[in-house]
């Protein structure tokens, strides 16, 4: 585009609101938009398709360009992300009369209804309002409703005699939705009326979407990840796949909202659809292909009603047959096409896409090091933490003859004659090479297998730990050696290889052989049995890694050339907390995971589990205490019966002494007391005194044989 025609058709800057500007579609249109020129779409230009990391027509791009942009408000359904920077404001949870406020600041408001049912009615209203509020305007607005071609799932075909032929925007008044849709045909209805009667203030337009795809995915993501995590061995096709899907790249739905701002065409209704006309078949399974395991299974309807990651919107989108083309906007628009031929024939950009928007990328790990330091041990702790693929030489060999004995037998029924006599071949070769290797596998054989093994789709996609091998300066050579198609830069002075299966990070684990001789020793015999940890075979292998390891070419040695530096760890000890902080040392040196987090599955075992044990810690712990409890009570009671028979005791032996100190007493009383004191009585009952007490004491006191 020349510097002239960009002046003629710059604008002042215009403010656009978008709804749940941090859901899938309406984060990515406004990533899209705030990257653009104000009426840049009204140019013919040759300009060439965004490639991955480029923004079309930034502010930056183009010096007299700045105040041309777009500003990007919206609505927001989560506060807890962060605001990204294309988003100049963000409004969460605003009353209506305040969200009227923010809408009445803006040129452009657009309203995605596709994600969101709960959006529905809210657009609904803001159109109303806005046309009450017209008197109120400054400048013209104008109002984009994006709907789905949902609302046209259940229209009668233009020809009855030839239901191929697919529908055009002219058709919109025949439209017919699909039953869980009808409120979205009735909001298109109403945004269309609002525009009719005072279009030179307040113009509206809908846009019906296809299926929208790329830039991480949302109706197609199951497939993605059900591929990318390779955890069946088919991917579902559900239903018979038969039905046509009408698509569209989010990115080129995005471009057809610039068109319509800068054009402001004159139907009010837009069909936004690619070129392709493909089954749900046909893209599961170039999805599984390019992705996954490439195969595919169909599965009954019913299954993706019990699938928890499908939303009933994505599976009415995903059984919907339309035919349908966006005439219009080949004819009126200039759209810069991302996928304009479709999903199908743009999969490989579609899948760097996915990968790169979701952080889906592999981490690829070397472990080396001497026999018995613990390097398996290692291994398995860093797939389980990233939940990488343990490749281990014997393992994967194994693995290898099995997966060709069972094509060979055609297990599936599904294999092609070539390839299972390619197959075939392969694995006579194998075991006659093994026979007459004593059971071992020539270099070519290993690297041969081994190199399959790494370019595997799951090792690609999610990534592995490479546990001890190469062992030779020639066998990563010969492992890790460039492909024919792989460019070759001559200027570097590192030597070719393939940066698809080559680790990015490399760790050596050693120790002194006297620790790796003893950890040998004090193995159980279990572990031994029938491996080569016996004492000779493991001083056999301990000898010839060191004897490999101090030429000048080695496998770290390869590394290094590479510009790829391996990290020594000291192993000093033999117990669990080494191994624990030598794997926490490796996950830092990693980083974080580049793959999905738990699923919503595990997340519920793990929550059930966690559940579990901490019911079995409060049962532990109200035994514990019922259980102190009955015992503190036991021994309350023996000391209790112990305190009362030492009582008993002590009041025994005091009414005893008490018994012993009162004979001497009784005895004197007995003799000297008791008689005068009878006789006393007696004269006492005789005589009758007036005061027989004063008489007695005085009978006492005169008769008392101490007194003379």
């Amino acid at each position: 585009m020349a510097e002239e025609e960009v002046e003629k058709i710059i604008h002042h800057t215009k403010r656009i609101f978008i709804n749940n500007v941090d859901s899938y579609a309406s984060k990515c249109i406004a990533k899209f938009l705030s990257a653009c020129v104000v009426g840049a779409s009204l140019v013919e230009t040759d300009e060439p398709e965004v490639e991955e990391g480029e923004e079309r027509l930034s502010k930056d791009d183009h010096p007299k360009v700045k105040d041309g942009t777009f500003q990007i408000v919206g609505t927001i359904a989560n506060k807890n992300e962060r605001r990204p920077s294309y988003v100049l404001d963000e409004y969460f949870q605003l009353k209506r009369e305040e969200l009227l406020e923010r809408l009445m600041e803006c040129d452009i408001i657009i309203y995605n209804i596709t994600e969101d049912a709960d959006q529905m009615d809210e657009a609904s209203w803001a159109i109303s309002a806005l046309h009450a509020e017209m008197a109120r305007f400054s400048q013209p607005k104008m109002f984009i409703l994006i709907s789905t071609v949902m609302t046209w799932a259940l229209s009668k075909p233009v020809d009855a005699d030839d239901p191929e032929i697919p529908f055009t925007e002219e058709d919109y008044r025949r439209r017919r939705a699909h039953p869980n849709f009808k409120e979205h045909i009735n909001v298109e209805k109403l945004v269309v009326k609002m525009g009719k009667t005072k279009s030179s203030l307040l113009s509206t337009y809908v846009v019906a979407s296809g299926v929208q795809y790329g830039m991480g995915e949302q109706v197609f993501h199951f497939f993605f990840k059900t591929s990318w995590l390779g955890d069946l061995p088919k991917v579902p096709i559900f239903g018979e796949g038969t039905n046509v899907i009408p698509t569209i790249h989010i990115n080129d739905l995005a471009g057809v909202i610039q068109n319509v701002i800068d054009h402001k065409p004159k139907p009010h209704y837009l069909v936004a659809v690619d070129d392709s006309k493909t089954t749900i078949d046909d893209i599961v399974k170039t999805i599984a292909d390019v992705v996954g395991p490439g195969k595919t299974k169909r599965v009954p309807k019913e299954d993706a009603f019990l699938t928890r990651d499908l939303r009933q919107m994505d599976i009415d989108a995903l059984f919907v047959n339309l035919r349908i083309e966006a005439v219009y906007l080949k004819e009126s628009f200039n759209i810069h096409w991302v996928c304009e031929s479709g999903l199908i024939d743009n999969i490989d950009r579609v899948v760097e896409e996915y990968k790169q928007t979701r952080g889906l990328l592999p981490i690829r790990v070397c472990i080396m090091g001497p026999p018995a330091v613990g390097k398996s041990t290692v291994a398995e702790r860093i797939c389980k933490h990233y939940k990488l693929h343990h490749i281990r030489l014997k393992e994967t060999i194994t693995e290898t003859l099995a997966h060709l004995e069972s094509i060979v037998r055609m297990e599936d029924g599904e294999t092609e004659a070539e390839d299972s006599a390619t197959s075939s071949e392969l694995l006579e070769t194998l075991k006659e090479n093994m026979d007459q290797n004593g059971g071992r596998l020539d270099d070519q054989y290993v690297i041969r297998i081994m190199r399959d093994k790494l370019k595997s789709k799951l090792c690609r996609n999610q990534g592995f730990v490479l546990d001890s091998f190469p062992k030779t300066y020639e066998q990563a050579k010969d492992l890790f050696y460039a492909d024919d198609d792989e460019p070759e830069d001559m200027r570097s002075k590192i030597p070719p290889f393939n940066k698809k299966i080559i680790p990015e990070f490399v760790f050596s684990l050693d120790s002194s052989d006297a620790f790796l001789k003893n950890r040998v020793l004090n193995l159980p015999e279990s572990l031994v049995e029938g491996t080569s940890y016996s004492q000779e075979q493991f001083l056999r292998r301990l000898a010839r890694f060191r004897e490999s390891n101090v030429e000048d070419e080695t496998v770290l040695n390869y590394f290094e050339e590479l510009d790829i530096h391996p990290e020594h760890i000291e192993i000093t000890s033999s117990d669990d907390q080494e191994y624990l902080v030598v794997t926490e040392r490796i996950i830092k040196s990693v980083g974080k995971p580049k793959n999905y987090g738990p699923t919503s599955q595990e997340l519920e075992e793990e929550e059930r589990r966690s559940a579990d044990r901490r019911l079995r810690t409060e049962a532990q712990k109200r035994a514990d205490t019922e259980r102190r409890e009955t015992e503190e009570a036991q021994q309350r009671a023996a000391r209790w019966e112990e305190w009362s028979k030492c009582l008993e005791e002590v009041k025994k032996q005091e009414h005893d002494l008490l018994e012993a100190q009162a004979v001497p007493l009784r005895n004197y009383l007995m003799k000297n007391v008791m008689p005068t004191l009878t006789q006393g009585l007696i004269e006492c009952c005789k005589t009758r005194p007036q005061d027989p007490v004063d008489f007695l004491a005085e009978y006492l006191f005169k008769s008392n044989p101490q007194v003379e």
